[in-house]
């Protein structure tokens, strides 16, 4: 039986909240909000679709609300490790007694395919980064206040796109410093397998 753990790191203090999902060697899908079509990617030994960075996920149908049956793209573009002066920079308080953490950038392009029109925040809330030790973590929300990291700002998650338009992002996740982003993935529930997204240091 799979089972995934959800944790709130307390490196960044009391500004933000990020969820780590910890699976076996990574090859666990995770809670997704929506479900997928067939797509054109090679089967991995983990079962993950494993795809190049810059070619479009399989549609992805919304199970939200207000959306539901819409279709999306998810494209990452770039992964980008930071440093310990991103993370010294950004404004966010940290806990000295936890393990420290850096971030790592992740450039996206969300495209509405069909439906009713959706916000960029559902169409990338499934999105994981995973590290080259095997941890994965979901994108930092930030509760109160703001993060400023370079080159890298905050997506608007509340607009909203009509079918045919894309929105290019940057979304900033945290690993433990000292390790390096392996991976996105982009999980799709729990009946449907993960998609993966490779990084080359």
């Amino acid at each position: 039986m799979r089972t995934w753990t959800r944790a709130v790191p307390a490196a960044v203090g009391a500004l933000t909240l990020a969820v780590v999902l910890a699976g076996c060697n990574g090859s666990d899908s995770g809670k997704g909000r929506r479900s997928s079509g067939s797509g054109s990617g090679s089967s991995s030994s983990d079962g993950s679709t494993t795809y190049r960075l810059g070619e479009a996920s399989p549609p992805q149908e919304s199970t939200m609300k207000e959306s539901k049956g819409s279709k999306f793209t998810v494209t990452p573009t770039k992964v980008q490790t930071g440093t310990k002066a991103d993370m010294d920079n950004s404004g966010l308080d940290k806990d000295k007694d936890k393990a420290p953490k850096v971030p790592v950038y992740v450039w996206s392009t969300l495209t509405h395919k069909s439906g009713k029109p959706m916000e960029v925040g559902d169409m990338d809330s499934g999105l994981v980064v995973k590290t080259d030790k095997g941890e994965r973590t979901r994108a930092l929300i930030v509760i109160m206040g703001d993060a400023k990291w370079p080159n890298c700002p905050e997506p608007d998650t509340l607009k909203k796109l009509s079918a045919g338009q894309s929105e290019k992002i940057c979304t900033a996740f945290l690993i433990p410093e000292g390790q390096k982003a392996a991976a996105v993935q982009l999980s799709q529930g729990f009946s449907n397998e993960v998609l993966e997204w490779p990084v080359k240091n």
